[in-house]
C-alpha cells in the first residue's frame, strides 16, 4: 500500500476539482469543503478533528486555543456574480467560531474570515425568519459581519485592527 502525504492529496484534489469544473461547468461535490478544512487548519493553526463531530470541524491552537471551530468553504468562480451562499450553519450544535475560507477557480485560498458564534446568531436573529432561521447566510453577508483574518497577498491579518464596516 502506498502512503500519500495529505498535502499532496489535497493538491491533486484541487487540480481534479478545477479540471472537472472547467470541463463540465459544474463543481465537484464535497471538494471545496475538504480543501477549506485543510487550508483553515494549516493557515490558522487549527487541529482538525479526526472523528466527525457534531457542530465543529477543528479545535483552535495559538490565539484560538480551545475554541471549537466550524469551517465553511466556498469556491468563487466569478466575483461579479452575487448571491453565493455558505453551507448550512449548525446552529443547534456546539461551536464557538465560524470560519469561511474563500477559494479561487483553482481551489486555492484567497481570503479567510471568522466570526464568533454570538455575532453570527445576533445577525441571523435580527434578520428574522426564512433562510435565516435555518442558518443560511450569503457569502457577502458573512464578509460584512466577520473579521478578515488571512489573505493570499498578506498572510495573517491578526496583528492589525481591521474594520470591514467602514468605507
Amino acid at each position: 500500500m502506498t502512503v500519500y502525504a495529505v498535502d499532496k492529496l489535497i493538491a491533486q484534489a484541487r487540480q481534479l476539482a478545477a479540471d472537472y469544473k472547467r470541463v463540465t461547468g459544474k463543481p465537484l461535490a464535497g471538494v471545496s469543503a475538504e480543501v477549506a478544512e485543510y487550508d483553515a487548519a494549516r493557515l490558522l493553526d487549527l487541529e482538525l478533528c479526526r472523528e466527525r463531530t457534531a457542530g465543529y470541524d477543528a479545535i483552535g491552537r495559538g490565539p484560538r486555543a480551545g475554541l471549537r471551530v466550524q469551517i465553511k468553504g466556498r469556491a468563487i468562480f466569478d466575483e461579479r456574480k452575487g448571491g453565493q451562499r455558505i453551507g448550512q450553519l449548525k446552529l443547534e450544535q456546539e461551536w464557538d467560531l465560524l470560519v469561511l475560507v474563500l477559494l479561487d477557480e483553482r481551489f486555492e485560498p484567497t481570503e479567510i474570515y471568522e466570526a464568533d458564534r454570538a455575532t453570527v446568531e445576533e445577525d441571523l436573529a435580527a434578520r428574522g425568519g426564512g433562510r435565516s432561521r435555518r442558518g443560511a447566510m450569503s457569502v457577502g453577508r458573512f464578509r460584512n459581519l466577520a473579521r478578515l483574518v488571512w489573505t493570499r497577498e498578506r498572510g495573517p491579518e491578526e496583528d492589525e485592527i481591521w474594520d470591514n464596516r467602514s468605507a
